[in-house]
């Protein structure tokens, strides 16, 4: 084990190698020893700082929320209206992706978090609910979409498809071969979706209206 003489610091590494757990396995298959062990901690002092597994699961689904929040306020924020811009990015998953490390967790986590019913699950889908509203609003006033007879189901639906992209990841990369949210993979998916938004199911993708290439 190694020694943690820092309260905040042995916190933090507690509760990272949790939060990278239970995005991996879930949490109720991640033991109190699990952590502590990947931690290099006594189970006790896991239980010193959060009190029980479920306290620290608290304590972590409030620090990921937490982390979106700001990461969010950052992309949409003064000085950072990149998911206001309709030519920088094609989704709010993918704007989320490109500020992580290849191998975060946070993406894992999320699912798990939104196909729960925590209180901080419910909290984030509302908060990606209005970070979707406004990027509505910002391409319909610069007219490259129109708000619809129901704006706030049309906001819904777009964020629904938005995050059916991370929630279905795995699942995505098994069927298409390649990871949707990678560079190589958006280089595949942005076309098609964007196609799709733009003249529906009946449109052709940009390549095939210009003939095929030689």
């Amino acid at each position: 084990m190694h020694s943690v003489s820092e309260d905040r610091t042995a916190r933090a590494i507690i509760r990272d190698e949790a939060l990278r757990l239970f995005a991996d396995q879930g949490p109720d298959r991640v033991t109190v020893r699990q952590i502590a062990t990947a931690a290099g901690v006594s189970p006790g002092l896991v239980v010193h700082h959060f009190g029980s597994k479920d306290g620290l699961l608290t304590a972590v689904d409030a620090w990921v929320v937490a982390t979106f929040e700001r990461m969010l306020g950052e992309l949409t924020g003064e000085g950072g209206e990149e998911l206001l811009d309709p030519a920088a990015t094609t989704s709010v998953s993918e704007a989320l992706m490109r500020h992580l490390p290849p191998d975060s967790p946070l993406p894992g986590y999320l699912r798990r978090l939104l196909l729960s019913d925590a209180p901080a699950g419910r909290q984030l889908f509302r908060r990606l609910f209005e970070v979707g509203q406004s990027v509505l609003t910002a391409l319909a006033e610069a007219g490259q979409a129109h708000p619809g007879a129901d704006p706030a189901v049309r906001a819904a639906f777009l964020m629904v498809n938005d995050l059916a992209v991370l929630l279905l990841r795995e699942q995505l990369t098994d069927v298409l071969g390649v990871d949707p949210l990678s560079p190589v993979g958006l280089a595949r998916w942005a076309p098609e979706m964007l196609s799709v938004y733009a003249g529906g199911l009946n449109a052709a993708p940009a390549a095939s209206q210009e003939g095929p290439t030689p």
